[in-house]
């Protein structure tokens, strides 16, 4: 990566989950959230927004969730599971972002609302005007992602700091 090269955060939501009665961590997906990810996934591909990492909940749905992203992929990126991300608050996800790798340009993290949401609206201090659009009529909806670019190391992210360059959310085409 050129120091001129932005580097991108991927933030997603998990597809739509079940409400078996089991406890909040390990909700399943939906059938509707089983047909959502896969289409995540191929959006992420066709926009250019393939991540080099993933930190992914280690809550069911996530992880179902991106089971079925990574085939959509062209190619499967490195994954952690990190608990962390389950309940976490927008500054508990800044402080894992924070510790990435250098040599990752795109980094996605797939979590939950509304720490996710949060995130990606404390993050972005500009925005493309349409993705902004998209993403203030939509909200975060499950399945749903905000694509952010920053210059920078990933110790660098704080507030304010990135500009919001793509949403994309289930329906929307």
């Amino acid at each position: 990566m050129s120091a001129a090269e932005p580097r991108r955060i991927v933030l997603v939501r998990h597809a739509k989950a079940d409400w078996p009665d089991v406890s909040d961590h390990e909700r399943p997906l939906a059938e509707r959230g089983r047909k959502d990810a896969p289409v995540t996934g191929r959006k992420l591909t066709d926009s250019g927004f393939v991540p080099d990492l993933v930190l992914c909940s280690t809550a069911t749905r996530t992880r179902e969730t991106l089971k079925l992203m990574v085939p959509e992929l062209p190619v499967r990126p490195r994954t952690v599971y990190e608990e962390r991300v389950y309940e976490a608050s927008p500054g508990e996800l800044i402080a894992l972002i924070n510790e990435s790798p250098d040599e990752v340009h795109t980094l996605a993290l797939v979590g939950h609302n509304p720490g996710v949401q949060a995130l990606a609206e404390i993050l972005a201090g500009e925005f493309d005007p349409q993705a902004g659009r998209r993403m203030a009529e939509r909200g975060f909806p499950t399945s749903a992602y905000a694509v952010l670019s920053f210059g920078g190391p990933w110790k660098s992210v704080e507030p304010g700091v990135g500009t919001l360059v793509d949403y994309w959310a289930p329906g929307q085409d």
